[in-house]
Formats: C-alpha cells, sequence, structure tokens
C-alpha cells in the first residue's frame, strides 16, 4: 500500500471561508501537548442503518457506532495492527486454536435507565459470553453470524442451529468459556492466526443484557457500550450527539484520561457540495469523499499553495472496491459467459480517467482491492476492455450482437452527489455500444437498496465494500457459497450475488485453515482467481479516500479502511498552530 499522503491546503482555496473555523472557547490544557475541549463535528451523505452492534453492515453506522462501543481489541487508527481494548492482554496456543484474554478491571457500561439507579456497572467476562451467544443466534437483528464465529469457533455452528429449532443449547456456545470475572477463554474448529481480526469488528462488540432486554430492537438507536462516547441524542437522518464518557478507562502517555473531546456531532447533509460549504464555512470539522470535480481544483491548489496553510488534504489508496453485482441465481445472470461478456465490455481506465476525474484506480483485477501485505492482486488474470471478446462470449450465451437479451435494470443508490449515477450513465452506454443490449437505470436511497439486493430482488446492482479488517479474507467471504441462506426467500447480507463455485468454496477453506501467511495468501489468490474466470462480480474501480479536516483537528491519521477512533483526537487552539509553524 502507497503511504498516506497528508497536503496542507493555502488558505487561497477557500478564500470564502469565515473565521468560524476557530475551536470553541474553553480548550484546557492536558499534561503534554494536548487540549481537552470541542466537539468535532463531521458529515455522513446518507442515513445509518442501524446502530445495534450485531446490525451493523454499512460504513456509516460503524463511523458513528464505533465511538460508543468497543470489543476485546480494536485497531490502531494509524496502522490498522491489532491493540487491546476491554482486554488488557492475551495469550494463544501454538496453533492458535485457543485464545484467553484477560478483561481490564474497573471498565464500566455508559450509565443508563437499563441499570438500577441509571448507573453503569462494571464489564465482565460474562457479558462477552452473553454478547458472542447472541452473536451466535439465528435473529433478523443478527447479520454477522456468517463473517465472525460460523465455521471457526467451536460449538458456534450447532448454538446457531439449535436457535433456529427455537431450542437453544443450555450450555451456550461450547468454545466459549468464563474463567472467572475477569477471564474468558475461546477456542477455535481450526487454526485461524487472523482470529484478533474478527474480535476487531462490530461482532466482537459488548454491550449489557439489560439494555438489549430493555430496548430489544430499539437498540438500532438507543446505544449503550462502553467506548469514548456515550449517545446524548440521535434522530435518525437529523443529527446525531455524543458526549464524553467521563469515566472511560483509556489514559494517555502522560496519563490523561481519555477521551479529549468534548463530544462529537454528526450531521447528514446529502449533497457533498453543500457539505464541503459547510467545511469551508467551519461548520464541519472534516468532510469525506468530496465530489469528483473538485478533486482536480483541489489539488491544483495545493500544487499552488503557499505559506499559510488552512486546511488539510489526507489521501489513501482504501481498502475498499465499487463493482455491481450480478443476482447469480437469476435466470439471465446465471449464465457465466453473460457476466463475463458485460465484464469485457466495459472500459475501466476511461471510467476513472474522465467520468471520474481521476479519482480512483481501475479494477482490472479480483474483488480483494491492492495494498494487502503479501497478496499481489496485480498477478491475477483480470479484465481488460475487450469488444471483440465480449461480444464472443455473450454470443455463446445465446445472444448474438444482443439479439433477444432482456432488458435488465441496474439499480444505483444515491451518494450524496452525481458520481453513482454518472458511473451507472457510463456503464449503460458502453453496454449498449459494446453489446448491442438495453439497460435502465433505477435510483434508490443506499438503504432502499440494500434492502432490495439482500432480499434477492435486484439482478443487477450497484454495491460495493470497505473493509471490516485487514484482510484478504475479508473481501473473498462476499462470495463463499456458505454464506448463502438455505431458504432463497431469505435476506442473503453478505453473499448478496448468491454466488456458488466448489472450486472457490475449496480454497477459501483451505485458507482459512492455513495458519502459514504466505501459504494463505496463495489459496487466497487462488480464490480470487476463480471468482475472475467466472465472472462472479464487475469490478469497476478501487477506491481512494480523500478527505479534508480542519487544521485545529490533531492526531487524526487517515487510514485504508477509514477506520474512525476519535478517542484520541483533539483541537489544538489557532496560536499554537502559528508557533508551530514558526517553529
Amino acid at each position: 500500500m502507497k503511504n498516506i499522503i497528508c497536503f496542507i491546503l493555502p488558505l487561497a482555496f477557500f478564500i470564502s471561508c469565515n473565521s468560524n473555523s476557530k475551536p470553541k472557547i474553553g480548550l484546557r490544557k492536558t499534561n503534554g501537548d494536548a487540549y481537552y475541549g470541542g466537539v468535532f463535528r463531521m458529515n455522513e451523505i446518507d442515513n445509518f442503518r442501524n446502530l445495534y452492534p450485531l446490525h451493523i453492515t454499512g460504513i456509516i453506522s460503524h463511523h458513528i457506532a464505533s465511538q460508543i462501543y468497543e470489543g476485546l481489541v480494536k485497531l490502531n487508527q494509524a496502522d490498522l495492527s491489532v491493540r487491546a481494548a476491554l482486554a488488557e492482554s492475551w495469550t494463544k496456543n501454538d496453533d492458535a486454536t485457543q485464545w484467553t484474554f484477560h478483561i481490564r478491571k474497573g471498565a464500566t457500561f455508559h450509565d443508563d435507565e437499563c441499570f438500577e439507579e441509571g448507573k453503569g456497572r462494571e464489564v465482565k467476562a460474562t457479558d462477552f459470553k452473553y454478547c458472542f451467544e447472541k452473536l451466535c443466534t439465528a435473529s433478523p437483528m443478527n447479520e454477522l453470524f456468517n463473517t465472525t464465529f460460523k465455521d471457526r469457533v467451536s460449538g458456534a455452528n450447532e448454538f446457531y442451529e439449535s436457535t433456529q429449532k427455537n431450542k437453544p443449547l443450555p450450555e451456550g456456545v461450547s468454545g466459549v468459556k468464563v474463567m472467572d470475572d475477569y477471564t474468558i477463554q475461546i477456542n477455535l474448529v481450526h487454526p485461524f492466526a487472523g482470529f484478533l481480526n474478527i474480535l476487531s469488528t462490530t461482532g466482537g462488540w459488548v454491550y449489557p443484557h439489560e439494555a438489549l432486554e430493555k430496548y430489544s430492537e430499539g437498540m438500532s438507536e438507543h446505544c449503550v457500550g462502553t467506548g469514548p462516547f456515550k449517545s446524548k441524542h440521535i434522530k435518525k437522518g437529523e443529527t446525531i450527539e455524543l458526549e464524553r464518557n467521563p469515566v472511560y478507562w483509556a489514559i494517555d502517555d502522560d496519563r490523561n484520561q481519555l477521551p479529549y473531546l468534548d463530544g462529537v456531532e454528526v450531521t447528514f447533509i446529502k449533497d457533498k457540495y453543500k457539505a464541503l460549504q459547510e467545511f469551508k464555512n467551519g461548520k464541519l470539522d472534516m468532510v469525506f469523499r468530496l465530489p469528483n470535480d473538485m478533486v482536480p481544483k483541489i489539488l491544483t491548489e495545493f500544487e499552488n499553495a503557499g505559506a499559510n496553510p488552512s486546511f488539510y488534504l489526507q489521501i489513501v489508496p482504501a481498502m475498499s472496491i465499487y463493482y455491481l453485482g450480478f443476482n447469480c441465481q437469476s435466470s439471465i445472470f446465471s449464465k457465466k459467459e453473460v457476466r463475463l461478456a458485460f465484464n469485457y465490455a466495459i472500459d475501466r481506465k476511461k471510467i476513472v480517467d474522465f467520468t471520474m476525474e481521476g479519482d480512483g484506480i481501475p479494477a482490472f483485477y479480483g474483488i480483494v482491492p491492492p495494498g494487502f501485505k503479501n497478496y499481489d492482486s496485480k498477478t491475477l488474470n483480470g479484465y481488460s476492455f475487450d469488444s471483440v471478446k465480449a461480444q464472443k462470449f455473450l454470443a455463446d450465451a445465446g445472444y448474438p450482437n444482443g439479439k433477444a437479451f432482456p432488458k435488465i435494470i441496474l439499480l444505483v443508490d444515491k451518494d450524496g452527489g452525481t458520481r453513482n449515477i454518472q458511473v451507472a450513465t457510463e456503464i449503460q452506454s458502453m453496454l449498449k455500444k459494446n453489446l448491442n443490449v438495453d439497460i435502465d437505470i433505477n435510483i434508490k436511497s443506499f438503504t432502499e437498496s440494500l434492502e432490495l439486493i439482500e432480499s434477492g430482488q435486484a439482478d443487477f446492482f450497484r454495491t460495493g465494500w470497505n473493509a471490516d479488517y485487514p484482510d484478504p479474507e475479508n473481501f473473498l467471504s462476499l462470495l463463499y457459497s456458505k454464506n448463502i441462506p438455505a431458504n432463497s426467500s431469505d435476506k442473503s447480507y453478505l453473499n448478496s450475488e448468491r454466488y456458488k463455485n466448489e472450486s472457490f468454496d475449496k480454497f477459501y477453506t483451505q485458507a482459512m485453515q492455513e495458519v502459514d501467511e504466505k501459504t494463505r495468501m496463495n489459496l487466497y489468490h487462488q480464490a480470487d482467481q476463480t471468482a475472475l474466470d467466472d465472472g462472479a462480480i464487475m469490478p469497476v474501480f478501487y477506491d481512494e479516500n480523500y478527505r479534508l479536516i480542519q487544521i485545529k483537528v490533531k492526531n487524526f491519521p487517515a487510514n485504508a479502511m477509514e477506520y474512525r477512533d476519535l478517542s484520541t483526537v483533539y483541537f489544538q487552539p489557532i496560536h499554537e498552530n502559528k508557533k508551530a509553524k514558526e517553529n
């Protein structure tokens, strides 16, 4: 992966900015270089779907809930390595099949009415046992079993099956054992060196049984966690206010209690241009994913930058793929030749260079984005633009020159700008020109689109995936056939393409049980190539993350997952910024 690039923009680009960008009065010096105080303001271009940990499948929900909840471990915001959270230490046996976690004493849940006298109680090992068993329970509120404990944790599959019959096993998940109040042990079916990555996801977060028993589905908006911030006001589609957790367990190297910020505020401005204007007016501290047509202007202004920085521009290649999905069980896309015809009929470089104005990397390769350690996606035999090959595949499918090919609908979600619609329109044109097939475009909100995709009501759709954890397996799991529900009418949360291939499954399963890193990556590579040869999806481009942050914002590094941990972010007074530049 390329190094993160941090640019400092001159005041010139934001000449219309007013003076509201100054930190709020009341910043307080810590024992070190940081400051306490201030509310961090960020915007999301679409509504969050659900904030209950086991129901989080979208990046917007994750951006919000990750400030409220946490698990045994978490990721380092700078390099995405695994670090301690509610587990202060852990050990594993030689073959990585037994993991023992020692929970830190004194960490408490947020104060909430679900507790006696509204006072949050201490987190114990039994809380993790409870949450892990909910993770292994068949429920409309649980979308994460397939990507976490399934086929990995001893007894997880058996417990899940028992809950499907409404007869949960009395001993719970046999592989999860409470050793004492502050020690929990997890036993795996097979060796899995990447298990800590799994525990860092939302499926590994802890919440109190009192909250789930009191609020049930209301936990989609009523959050009770242990994280650096707690819920103050959450109104879906309008605004979210989080306030500092005054008894958060973490301290910095100078013995200051975290977090530094007084709170976090999230708005939901759907238009990227309006959000950018709010940033320019000092009403937002960060904007993520800029309007495509603004990127060249911002980069040009950087090249002409003077010595008076006002904002940071952060650019990092993302562990993220933008692709079109096929319902591989539909009458038209069940044919491999049709899927391959579509893949060879589009010019990915043209889409990135002109439609995206250079914002992205053409996805010539597989579903796994470039940038993973020991995984070279560029050695895969991917897709180049080849209209002749595309036409041959379509003819082999029984539709020479598009004859008798049914008109199909491409489902596209709004993204707060014009990107998705522009890309869809260009692909619509390319498929017509190179295959003589007609595509209609249907535009829905992200939430509506996701509902149609997961329920199998869309045959051709715009989708994408941002890494939950930094491992190729997280992307390849999207095509694993065991992640398709047995009942075709049930929602397919993960493998929404409903793709099945025995060879893919074989390589994927072998990789899951392999401890040697090089061998494991080679098996993932073979699975990725199998999916490419089968036309499983239609990769379009790999993202690059662009975000602007105010110059007062400190200790907020960008990363390839856009993983955000605001517990260590702080504001620096303007006069301190000036002093730092002078030095």
